[in-house]
């Protein structure tokens, strides 16, 4: 699970990263079944043959696509490196980039949001006997891998190939997220040559998010690993191979002739395109003009209002503008540590009624008109950003209501004693969490609570006080990987029993300070910041329960902890979710066709080998 950060980016599978299906302001076409592929218009050329007077009978021609031609696609940011393993390849245009090359287990599909099988003949689970829970409490994992599954030179994808990737994000010296990954026990792993298998120590539903990228064994030399793929790709599984890196210019890729797979509507051979280009252009405005030259076949920009409308506008011309709820989901949250008081020595986060009085003023519907033009739904549960159908809307108990407002407060200085504030701390240089702030400020004076902005650089919020939790009510956002794994991961951030540095609860809820050995060396900003004022009954159950949810595979008992856990999380108002961030796309459609936006970690480029060009029809 990663927060949005001001130097890191959301990665497709860090998968991460951490988040999760979107909300369900996402709607697939009901003519498209259960593939990745985008539904085609139906063919509309007939042939007419002779029969029996006055009996006529058409047959369709069989749907063919066109091949060549090339999909330039904009973006604001350059990779600092293509190797997704190495420092800085977590940044969401490295994941964008890679679409056109990686290949792993599992992927997500752009229509139903759900993890399918990529480099493996089907997930594995329970049921497919691809996952078994063993009497000693472990649990193995099998995959399958695809006969048809190769590498650009023809080598065939083994066994081989998903050992040399675990070998390399176990290897000690590589800075390497192995979380999860070290759960395996190496003595356990079975290579086979089409088949892969390894046993956890014990059960979990984090195996989704692994092998999500597979690295060819016959190409790679560990030694130098990070040194030699920054700025090349190694050997693709995709069906795109690289071609070129012009630094601060564009990244191009060109067909895969050796990709394995084919286009299941027309059975022909991917992709349909020549090539990808990746250009990069920093400025917003910039790219709008661009593609509104038809300079640029695809752009993703950031969703603001006067943006989206702007390519709205186009869509006589020809343009598909897809503006969807994505899963990087916005929420207000309370520092429960003892660095607050640094940045508001009259905090009363301790007391319930004192977080109750800020949810009851918050009008989040207000938040949404203002700042993303109504375009959304607030949130009442973080659960909508990750799968809504398991939602219990937990928050919605909180809204706006100056007279409970005014009540919980007066209570909260009843119990505490103190001339109870609020300091609202986030990023200066964000211009929706400025604009928030901004009618923070209306809302609190019509509640007579104290308040005031403390808004700083993003590099300092996030640099110096978030892990250290030097602030009093914040606001920042989370992102994250599909599916169950995902609802589980999330859960972690909140968990009492993992402060900093161990762990990854920074808003300190519940948590107590760890020996002093755990804070040596740059660990030392973490001593002195973990004794929770808030340390309960409900704090000590949601311990348990993460716990729970962290050691079982079985779907049944994962949503009722999930659904518990988010019912003492917004019982306790530990969190106050807002909003899902909108994420835009837009298609010259007339000219790019089987374009599909996916509102995941997996971007727009997740189908990018059905991608056609439209022009080249007939």
């Amino acid at each position: 699970m990663k927060r949005i950060l001001h130097s890191r980016k959301v990665a497709f599978m860090v998968l991460l990263i951490a988040f999760a299906l979107v909300a369900a302001a996402c709607s697939s076409d009901p003519d498209v079944g259960d593939t990745t592929t985008t539904a085609a218009p139906p063919a509309d050329t007939t042939t007419t043959t002779e029969a029996p007077p006055e009996t006529t009978t058409t047959t369709e021609a069989p749907l063919v696509r066109p091949y060549g031609g090339e999909v330039i696609v904009a973006d604001d940011q350059e990779p600092p490196t293509l190797n997704s393993f190495a420092p800085g390849g977590d940044n969401f245009i490295v994941s964008i980039i890679g679409q056109s090359y990686w290949a792993g287990v599992q992927e997500i599909d752009g229509f139903t949001l759900e993890l399918i099988p990529e480099l493996v003949t089907e997930l594995p689970t329970v049921a497919n006997g691809g996952v078994t829970v063993n009497d000693d409490d472990t649990m193995t994992v099998k995959y399958q891998i695809r006969d048809d599954a190769q590498w650009e030179d023809g080598t065939p994808i083994t066994g081989n190939d998903f050992q040399f990737t675990y070998d390399i994000i176990m290897n000690p010296d590589l800075p390497i997220v192995k979380s999860t990954y070290e759960d395996i026990d190496p003595d356990s792993v079975i290579v086979g040559e089409k088949t892969f298998e390894y046993t956890l120590t014990a059960p979990t539903v984090l195996f989704d998010l692994l092998f999500g990228t597979i690295l060819p064994a016959h190409a790679i030399d560990p030694a130098t690993f990070m040194e030699d793929w920054n700025d090349k790709m190694w050997p693709s599984a995709g069906p795109f191979v690289f071609d070129e890196w012009a630094q601060g210019e564009f990244v191009r890729v060109v067909r895969n002739d050796n990709y394995w797979k084919t286009d299941p509507e027309t059975g022909q051979q991917l992709p349909y395109l020549d090539s990808v280009t990746f250009k990069f252009i920093p400025e917003t405005e910039a790219i709008i003009t661009a593609f509104k030259a038809r300079e640029i076949d695809i752009i993703q920009p950031p969703p603001s209002s006067e943006t989206i409308e702007t390519l709205q506008a186009l869509e006589a011309e020809g343009a598909r503008v897809e503006v969807l709820s994505g899963p990087v989901w916005e929420h207000l949250n309370f520092q429960f540590g003892p660095k607050r008081f640094d940045r508001n020595p009259n905090s009363c986060n301790e007391s319930f009624n004192m977080r109750a009085a800020i949810a009851h003023t918050i009008n989040k519907n207000v938040l949404t008109d203002e700042i993303l033009a109504g375009q959304v739904e607030p949130l009442d549960s973080y659960i909508d950003a990750f799968a809504p159908g398991l939602s219990q809307q937990a928050w919605a108990q909180y809204q706006p209501d100056v007279a409970k407002a005014t009540e919980f407060y007066a209570a909260a200085l009843e119990e505490t004693g103190k001339e109870c504030s609020v300091v609202f701390s986030t990023t200066s240089n964000n211009d929706a969490r400025v604009q928030m702030s901004e009618l923070f400020v209306g809302m609190f004076e019509t509640t007579g609570i104290p308040y005031e902005n403390d808004l700083v650089d993003s590099s300092v919020f996030f640099g110096e006080w978030l892990d250290a939790g030097t602030w009093d009510l914040g606001e920042w956002a989370w992102v994250g990987s599909p599916g169950l794994s995902g609802l589980v991961d999330i859960h972690d951030v909140f968990d009492p029993e993992g402060p900093p540095p161990l762990g990854d609860n920074i808003y300190r809820w519940g948590t107590s300070e760890l020996a002093d050995e755990e804070y040596e060396g740059d660990n030392a900003v973490y001593a002195g910041t973990n004794e929770s004022s808030v340390k309960d009954a409900a704090s000590e159950r949601y311990a348990v329960v993460r716990d729970e949810m962290n050691a079982t595979v079985d779907d049944g008992e994962l949503v009722a902890l999930i659904q518990e856990a988010e019912a003492i999380l917004a019982d306790n108002l530990v969190i106050f979710p807002l909003y899902a961030r909108l994420v835009t796309a837009a298609v010259w459609a007339d000219e790019v066709g089987n374009f599909k936006h996916n509102p995941t970690v997996a971007s727009h480029t997740w189908n990018l080998e059905l991608w056609y060009r439209v022009d080249l029809e007939g």
